[in-house]
């Protein structure tokens, strides 16, 4: 005799509910991680907020490095740069808008859409989060802004999210070295390109050239900021992707060695000692 089995329609299944909780809850565990790196991030600034004199100090040995190398001058760039009218006012809007919220949409859009992608992303930008926090520290660095020859944009145009002084705005302002804004930036680049197949992909990485533009431009950090950024952040990207894509391989082996392993196992002692 057939049997009928009979659902409740329109509640979902209990398995299904704990899953819809788990991601749910996972997001906010996530989303609480990016506001402890945000915090991370400030600290340094915090950190170095006494440090004035040699933060002046290191400028100037900077600027001479810079010349040494033979980089071009930032003050000159921006000097140039100021005679575009509207210029100078899209690049304070850029740095002060575009930084810190499109890098966490990125990592949310990441850990819905992309979570194995997530990961990787994650220990990379907090790893780099990390080495910029003892460079803030033990190499405070007063940014161009603050020294002769160079205009504070974002003052001039009553744009400043820093402030007049070094002490106003709601960060410290000498931790320019090295810059996380032109790192964070090429991270958001390299994930978007890994995590995304569409041939305008690899558009995103105008996103770091328009921003270590927008750093020099507004005088908030100099070429050795944004370059000793992309220094730290390259091997950072190399290592967690290797180590990511070998756990992955590993993982694929060992499925596929249990896949060979199954029908051999299940095959009965009588079938397999036939001659």
């Amino acid at each position: 005799m057939a049997q009928m089995t009979l659902e409740r329609v329109g509640q979902p299944r209990l398995p299904e509910l704990g899953r819809q909780r788990g991601g749910i809850w996972r997001i906010v565990k996530e989303i609480a991680l990016l506001a402890a790196l945000f915090g991370v991030y400030n600290l340094g600034r915090f950190l170095s907020a006494e440090h004035a004199g040699s933060a002046f100090r290191h400028a100037d040995e900077l600027i001479r490095w810079e010349a040494w190398l033979g980089l071009p001058s930032e003050a000159m760039i921006q000097h140039h740069a100021l005679k575009i009218d509207g210029l100078a006012q899209l690049a304070n809007v850029f740095y002060a808008s575009v930084h810190f919220p499109l890098t966490a949409i990125v990592l949310l859009w990441l850990l819905i859409r992309r979570p194995a992608e997530y990961a990787k992303a994650r220990w990379a930008l907090a790893s780099l989060t990390g080495l910029a926090l003892i460079g803030h520290m033990f190499f405070p660095l007063a940014p161009p802004r603050m020294m002769p020859g160079w205009v504070d944009t974002g003052v001039l145009l009553g744009q400043s999210v820093y402030g007049p002084s070094t002490h106003s705005g709601v960060a410290n302002q000498f931790a320019a070295m090295p810059s996380l804004h032109v790192g964070w930036a090429l991270m958001v680049a390299v994930f978007l390109i890994r995590a995304t197949r569409s041939r305008w992909r690899w558009l995103w990485i105008a996103h770091p050239l328009v921003t270590f533009t927008v750093v020099v431009v507004t005088a908030n950090h100099y070429w050795l900021d944004g370059l000793v950024a992309i220094a730290l952040a390259v091997p950072l990207l190399l290592i967690f992707d290797s180590s990511s894509s070998a756990r992955t391989r590993n993982g694929a082996r060992s499925r596929t060695e249990r896949a060979v392993a199954a029908p051999m196992s299940n095959q009965s002692p009588i079938s397999s000692s036939r001659p």
